[in-house]
């Protein structure tokens, strides 16, 4: 066992160790802390979303060291659904986010990647829309044409949050926080060194900049369900900080030496 994991646990069908390396068309992240309130409907949904299209899935989840029941909920849910190919991983310390993106990418065994936040703010037809894109390009990058229920404060700091990227990186997206569609490889091999949200930003900024392509697609999104938001706290802010900086030393090393 992983020394910062305390627990693992496998349910449903799995690939045997000497099959083929990547024998899953799309490998799901699903990250959680204290969500008991909304992770199982976020694995119904993905689940949904994944026989809707017919691509073949695996799931990893990561608990960060949740307070209430969700690890229980997870388990639950596992034995519940003997037929979906899915592994719990529970950290025996907080490692944020991007950290735990990163690791997921290593745990999977598929082509593509993409992260599924525990808190159910992806509708089914969402994930629909973005899933029947699959292998149309390198990056499948959303952007939410509305947020049901998200107040116009979060509005106003989502726009000037992308717009500063925009400027700081010379690229023109709608939106960096939309939980990219890419080749896992590029992960394992240029994930981030933020930790909070950031992270996403400082991906897609890096693979822009090696010329990837990509697509942008529009979707809607829903506020949580249940429980409070963990995007506006200071670990969150410092993460995006971070980020901005790696985006502007990594514009400046392209414009000077031509290469990120």
């Amino acid at each position: 066992m992983m020394d910062h994991f305390k627990e693992i646990v496998t349910f449903g069908p799995q690939p045997l160790p000497d099959h083929q390396e990547q024998p899953f068309e799309l490998g799901l992240f699903v990250a959680c802390y204290n969500e008991e309130a909304n992770i199982k409907a976020t694995l119904e949904t993905v689940i949904a979303a994944c026989v809707e299209v017919g691509v073949s899935f695996q799931i990893v989840v990561i608990d960060d060291c949740s307070r209430d029941r969700t690890v229980e909920k997870i388990k639950d849910f596992g034995r519940e659904h003997p037929e979906v190919p899915l592994t719990l991983y529970v950290n025996s310390r907080n490692e944020g986010l991007a950290n735990n993106y990163a690791e997921a990418a290593f745990l999977l065994q598929s082509e593509w990647y993409r992260l599924i936040c525990g808190d159910n703010v992806e509708p089914k037809e969402t994930l629909v829309t973005i899933f029947k894109e699959l292998g149309t390009a390198d990056m499948l990058i959303p952007y939410n044409i509305e947020i049901r229920g998200r107040a116009q404060s979060r509005r106003i700091i989502s726009t000037a949050y992308t717009a500063l990227v925009n400027f700081l990186s010379g690229f023109q997206l709608h939106y960096y926080n939309g939980m990219v569609v890419t080749r896992r490889e590029y992960v394992m091999r240029w994930h981030s060194n933020s930790h909070g949200f950031g992270f996403q930003a400082d991906l897609l900024t890096r693979l822009l900049s090696r010329g990837l392509s990509y697509k942008e697609i529009a979707v809607y999104g829903q506020e949580r369900q249940a429980g409070d938001s963990k995007a506006l706290t200071f670990r969150n802010l410092a993460s995006v900080a971070h980020s901005l900086q790696n985006i502007v030393i990594r514009r400046v090393s392209k414009l000077l030496y031509g290469q990120c």
